[in-house]
């Protein structure tokens, strides 16, 4: 069996459903804060007026035989109790902020889930910069493809395209240029430690919304601007508390 990197443990693909209708497919990842564990997705994953999104749970794949990586097992999870939404989303003074979270109950979970989980230790020092065309991955589940024999997430290459650090337009968010897809909403964006060090390697910068486009674009002469809103991963440290 080849050594599979420990990032493609972190994600995990989202299935949302209106009691047994399935809705849409998007991407999540663990997050874990002492002995709590949190699935993190976009806000609009769990809910989207615009669009009539309204699902009442969520469905993920976990991984169960680190021998056998073909072996998973479906997990499901309702997104209310008793009228009220057991996921939380986080708003600042520009407004709501597209990122959700849900806590997963471990005693729940297959007790030989495989999986690695983000930290706030991974996420990055405000005092450390992070230049304009660094590269980052995007790892997800882009229009819900993926490796379906193994239930493995694909990446998809990114740059920083906007300065990290600054809200863009006042937003809570930085931009990549990536080439992304629907489905991909949720997924995290991630950098390669400088040491390289550890089970997870990687730096959580943010979190993966969607894809930035300009209403005034002539869609016949003009391409899309290939540009993508990544809400800043500090938000997690407030849904987390």
């Amino acid at each position: 069996m080849p050594m599979i990197e420990s990032l493609l443990f972190s994600a995990a693909r989202v299935c949302t459903f209106a009691g047994q209708r399935l809705l849409t497919n998007a991407s999540g990842f663990f997050f874990a804060r002492d002995q709590r564990l949190f699935l993190v997705t976009s806000r609009h994953v769990m809910v989207d007026e615009p669009s009539q999104h309204f699902p009442d749970r969520i469905e993920i794949e976990v991984h169960t035989d680190l021998d056998n990586v073909a072996a998973s097992s479906g997990f499901s999870m309702p997104l209310y109790r008793d009228g009220q939404s057991l996921w939380r989303q986080g708003r600042d003074s520009a407004g709501e902020i597209d990122v959700a979270v849900i806590e997963i109950e471990r005693a729940a979970l297959p007790p030989s889930m495989i999986y690695h989980a983000f930290t706030p230790q991974h996420l990055q020092p405000p005092e450390e910069p992070v230049e304009v065309g660094t590269s980052l991955l995007v790892l997800g589940f882009p229009l819900g493809f993926h490796d379906t024999l193994h239930h493995m997430p694909v990446v998809r290459h990114a740059v920083v395209a906007s300065s990290f650090g600054l809200r863009f337009q006042g937003q809570g968010y930085f931009l990549t240029d990536a080439r992304t897809h629907r489905g991909t909403s949720g997924a995290p964006v991630v950098m390669r430690t400088p040491c390289g060090q550890g089970a997870l390697p990687w730096v959580l910068l943010g979190v993966h919304s969607a894809r930035l486009d300009l209403g005034s674009r002539d869609r016949k002469q003009d391409e899309a601007l290939g540009l993508n809103c990544t809400w800043y991963a500090d938000i997690l440290l407030t849904l987390t508390e």
